[in-house]
């Protein structure tokens, strides 16, 4: 990480990658850093029908073909978050939770998060029957009604996606009308399964375990109503979708703000100080769209671009000093080299993904193994054999341990293997690691089963020392099960996060679950929302937490 790269990226959504793909295609030495997985807020769009070209496309298509596209032009990429910066000089440093990178140049492109309303009930019932992503949520509410409150695009496209699971959707809006482009609002108010509220609020939530009450007001004629949960239901579902916060507060007093902590450019997107610039939506805009994200990043990139070259010019430094390296797109199949020579393909799989897999997986500096306990009654357990056979054909350092139920009661004792699909990380020296899969990590998840084995095998992602002090100082034996839904962008993270946690710490056993497998599990704990954390088969956490705060958790 000692190189000086022309250009540094914050944020992988539709501006980072569009600015990395300019910013490639003008041979500047680009890096992008992105915290959580690249195409941020976009790969939850279910749909995609206004970005020119892209007729048939969803969010993550679309962002996997920006992605590819940057790649063709040597762009960098790093999974990392951005803890602290240094924006003044000529070298601007932006220290990371893997250690520190410089550039010449900056482009911000960090987005928003969703709002919270701030309703009665609101925080108490999140994740109990209030959440804020459909696809990651959506499915929890299979046959129940469930109200959306909001009446921009993104209210107006969550309320048509929750139709496929809700018996009924009921739009809440303060406004009198929709304030997104009338061709969906008028696909919301022709759809046979939603009803539209204008000039209402919400004042609050309530129930006992789940929400199964809510009461709202009429902002015309201040009337009000309530509404409770079917007896057979027992209890309904409130998507919130009212606009995002810019997440803007690593920059405060370092970058002109507004009032509202939109960071402040002009047309170029230029910042306050010289060589930073802000693309996409945590900059003020009327229209917050893809099309509008990828504007300025294409804008941003090419003025960072007349500045780099201007930069260089008075330090001497000659221009043709980087050649990206195009990556080497291979079809080679390996055969499994441990399992009787036989190769078994994974559907989650393809030779794309195999090949970015196999570039990981050589970075591996010691040997590790993944043990499943097959039920063969299960196809989910099935489906999971066959994906651990598959990544263990691209890596030389793992190697698997395939039983049947029964067939080694030893090893299920040792992994705890009570209920399947399972996969459990052994480290070198053949002890169980504290990390286990139930469900098949597909999806969003792949990302932490390829995490999982990159921190047990080494060289692994840096955890800062006072964190592992606090990780070491647990003494207490403690059980953590990460609930997730395989669409859900935010429980990969969390699932990392509990992972290191058990794998520096032996008391600590960290289990991913993905809860659409285990309904005694989803019932048990009402779980509603993901990621849910349950500690010790006791406690329930809602909510995407960072590896401190799971920590403060479990002590």
């Amino acid at each position: 990480m000692n190189d000086i790269y022309d250009l540094l990226i914050i944020g992988g959504g539709p501006a980072g990658l569009s600015a990395s793909i300019y910013a490639g295609r003008a041979k500047l030495n680009t890096l992008i850093i992105e915290k959580s997985e690249i195409g941020g807020q976009v790969n939850k769009t279910f749909e995609i029908s206004n970005y020119p070209g892209a007729r048939d496309s969803n969010g993550p298509k679309l962002m996997s073909e920006m992605r590819e596209q940057a790649e063709d032009f040597g762009v960098n990429f790093m999974s990392a978050e951005v803890t602290e910066v240094d924006l003044e000089g000529e070298i601007k440093t932006l220290k990371t939770d893997k250690g520190e990178v410089k550039g010449r140049s900056v482009i911000i492109a960090t987005g928003a998060s969703p709002r919270k309303l701030g309703f009665k009930g609101e925080e108490e019932f999140t994740g109990r029957g209030v959440a804020y992503c459909s696809t990651c949520d959506g499915q929890f509410f299979e046959g129940l009604e469930v109200f959306v409150i909001g009446a921009g695009f993104a209210a107006a496209e969550e309320a048509i996606f929750l139709t496929k699971f809700a018996s009924k959707v009921t739009v809440i809006a303060r406004e009198p009308e929709f304030t997104c482009a009338k061709s969906i609002a008028d696909k919301v108010l022709s759809h046979p399964k939603i009803e539209v509220k204008f000039n209402t609020e919400i004042l609050e939530a309530n129930g006992e375990e789940m929400v199964n009450y809510a009461k709202f007001i009429n902002n015309k004629t201040g009337e009000t109503f309530e509404y409770h949960a079917k007896k057979e239901d027992n209890s309904f579902g409130i998507f919130v979708f009212v606009g995002y916060a810019p997440k803007s507060n690593l920059f405060k007093n370092i970058l002109d703000l507004d009032k509202f902590g939109y960071i402040l450019t002009n047309e170029n997107m230029e910042t306050n100080i010289d060589g930073i610039y802000v693309a996409g939506d945590l900059r003020p805009k009327q229209l917050r769209q893809i099309v509008t994200a990828v504007a300025d990043g294409a804008i941003a990139a090419t003025t960072a671009e007349r500045y780099v070259i201007e930069l260089k010019e008075k330090l001497g430094i000659k221009e043709d000093t980087y050649s990206p390296k195009k990556p080497v797109k291979e079809n080679k199949i390996i055969e499994n080299n441990s399992l009787g020579n036989v190769s078994r393909k994974s559907s989650l799989l393809n030779d794309s993904l195999r090949n970015q897999l196999k570039g990981i997986l050589e970075k591996f500096k010691n040997k590790i193994t993944l043990v499943s306990i097959v039920d063969e009654s299960n196809t989910k357990s099935i489906e999971l054999k066959d994906l651990i056979l598959d990544i263990a054909d691209l890596g030389e350092k793992i190697s698997t341990e395939i039983y049947k139920v029964g067939e080694n009661l030893d090893i299920e004792t040792k992994i705890n293997a009570n209920k399947y699909p399972v996969v459990a990380l052994l480290d070198k020296e053949n002890n169980y690691s504290g990390v286990k899969f139930h469900g098949v990590p597909g999806g969003h998840e792949l990302n932490s089963f390829i995490l999982a084995m990159y921190n047990l095998a080494g060289p692994g992602q840096q955890i800062p020392e006072e964190t592992l002090i606090n990780i070491n100082e647990i003494s207490n034996s403690t059980n953590i099960k990460v609930c997730v839904s395989l669409s859900c962008h935010l429980c990969p993270d969390v699932v990392v996060s509990a992972q290191k946690i058990a794998i520096n710490n032996k008391n600590i056993e960290s289990e991913m679950i993905d809860i659409s497998n285990f309904k005694e599990i989803k019932d048990k704990f009402k779980v509603m929302s993901v990621p849910a954390i349950i500690v010790n088969d006791e406690k329930i956490y809602f909510g995407a937490k960072k590896i401190d705060e799971i920590i403060n958790l479990i002590k």
